[in-house]
């Protein structure tokens, strides 16, 4: 089983439509209508959808930190930095994520783009 990733509303399109046009099974924050909610709650509805988060919102990652801290469980959160995004590259690293590796893999973790 691969793993289906939920896109936070600042992530940008071509990233989503460059892992649709690769098989990867996206949703995102606006499809989903949870554009406005708070980190907190889109963290849980990511959960409650055993989807892999990916962010550049450092708020999200904050939030993410403090449930590992806490031991809150959470379906995992990629992140990457506003300043280190490159499309092409984002989307590689994302699909190998995707493809990869299992839902499992991801419970209660942050991962970090790019991989190198």
């Amino acid at each position: 089983m691969s793993v289906a990733l939920y896109m936070d509303v600042h992530v940008p399109s071509a990233i989503t439509d460059g892992l649709r046009l690769r098989g990867v099974d996206v949703l995102t924050a606006q499809e989903d209508g949870t554009r406005r909610w708070p980190d907190p709650q889109l963290l849980d509805r990511a959960t409650a959808l055993g989807r892999l988060l990916f962010t550049e919102d450092d708020d999200l990652l904050r939030e993410a930190k403090q449930r590992l801290q806490s031991g809150q469980p959470f379906a995992g959160v990629v992140y990457i930095h506003q300043q280190k995004l490159v499309i092409g590259a984002c989307i590689n690293d994302l699909e190998l994520i995707a493809l990869a590796s299992e839902p499992a893999e991801w419970l209660n973790r942050v991962g970090y783009l790019p991989m190198k």
